[in-house]
């Protein structure tokens, strides 16, 4: 069997990767999975090695249980590998994936532009933490075109930040076009990957640090937080890498290894849930109470010209738009009467979820009002048929609002 650096390997089929990367190897004696190393303190049999291992601190080198070990080492391996970057640090959750770079890349008197439809908690982190640092944070239209991002850059705009699709209204961001206005004017373009994962290369397509929250798709059971920031160049590794150990950010053993686990049956249920959520999508375009379904996969939606274009696949979370004259309680009292639905706020488990929206998504540039109620599913592992049924159900309950 190739190692992982060999050309063979580069032209394997993405299942065939999930499989084997960050593995010791078919031919190699022992467990096939690497065992879980716990550990703060690292023994050291002298000085000199001591010496070696200090001078490469920012390597895969045991110095000190913070600083990573032979757990976490395979899983940032192999999440590179999806992103198709070369290096990737594993941080304690997706929050923390967001946070770190943008501490790494941003400083006091400068200036962030953040998509108004960025995940809750990045921009209570803008509007909270990075005001006090004395950074500036300007939200602007997802959909902006690249002449109007021109516009909203100031001499010390230093970060581009994007989340492409929105993971509540699914706005599809033209990253190729943002992210050249942003390398002309000099700034970093960061993007929130999460949505995209693999369908989704962001650096072919311009972006400088990728963010996902292994805590969806990658781990895939709902029972661990984890985040990684993903880099192409040694000059991002280097700045991300080193606020991330001057932060202490440390993600344990434990999780990396339970994350490790899922991402090998990963392809297997992003494909299942990929087409599951487009069949559930599509049959709720059929439905009266519906008004939009926010998809990007399905033709018409908005958005499906740029996934198109960019995208090789799509995942399984989407948004339900009603008619306006059904009220909040009637799309609330739908959610709760769901049997095989979940009332939850994360998403890329193996369990289908369901959650009002409208009234908890927090807009300040304008954009994100479609005309009526929102809806977000998530569509698990199970049978399409059960989960039509169920929200066949709901859509009773939502009728008998008086809509």
């Amino acid at each position: 069997m190739p190692d992982d650096s060999s050309p063979a390997r580069a032209k394997q089929g993405f299942y065939t990767r999930l499989s084997h990367a960050g593995r010791a190897g078919t031919h190699v004696h022992g467990f096939v999975n690497p065992p879980v190393h716990r550990g703060s303190t690292v023994l050291y049999p002298n000085m000199a090695e001591r010496k070696a291992g200090g001078s490469h601190r920012l390597e895969q080198h045991l110095i000190y249980g913070v600083l990573g070990g032979p757990t976490h080492w395979p899983l940032e391996d192999v999440i590179a590998e999806i992103e198709g970057g070369t290096r990737c640090q594993i941080v304690s959750s997706g929050l923390s994936a967001v946070t770190t770079p943008l501490l790494a890349y941003l400083k006091a008197g400068e200036h962030c532009l953040m998509p108004d439809s960025v995940y809750g908690p990045a921009r209570g982190f803008c509007d909270n933490f990075l005001t006090r640092m004395g950074i500036a944070t300007t939200y602007y239209d997802p959909c902006i075109y690249a002449a109007g991002i021109e516009k909203l850059f100031r001499p010390n705009t230093t970060v581009l930040y994007t989340e492409s699709p929105g993971s509540h209204t699914f706005e599809v961001q033209d990253i190729p076009a943002l992210a050249a206005v942003a390398r002309a004017k000099g700034a970093k373009v960061l993007m929130d990957n999460t949505w995209g994962i693999h369908f989704f290369q962001p650096f072919r397509h311009g972006v400088d640090v990728s963010i996902q929250a292994l805590t969806k798709y990658v781990v895939g059971h709902s029972d661990v937080l984890l985040g990684s920031v993903t880099t192409n160049t040694q000059e991002d590794w280097d700045r991300v890498r080193t606020t991330t150990m001057q932060l202490g950010q440390y993600a344990s053993p434990d999780d990396c290894w339970l994350a490790l686990r899922g991402v090998r049956t990963m392809a297997v249920r992003l494909e299942r849930q990929m087409q599951s959520g487009i069949e559930v999508a599509q049959w709720l375009a059929t439905r009266p109470e519906v008004k939009q379904i926010l998809h990007p996969a399905l033709p018409g939606a908005p958005g499906h010209d740029i996934w198109k274009r960019d995208f090789t696949g799509a995942c399984s979370l989407f948004g339900v738009v009603f008619h306006p004259h059904f009220s909040q309680d009637a799309v609330h009292a739908m959610a709760e009467s769901l049997q095989l639905f979940g009332m939850g706020a994360s998403w890329g488990g193996y369990e289908s979820l369901a959650l009002p929206t409208t009234g908890f998504v927090t807009r300040t540039a304008g954009s994100g009002d479609f005309g009526g109620q929102m809806l977000r599913l998530h569509i698990g592992l199970e049978d399409t048929a059960d989960l039509c049924a169920d929200l066949d159900q709901g859509l009773t309950v939502l009728r008998s609002f008086g809509g």
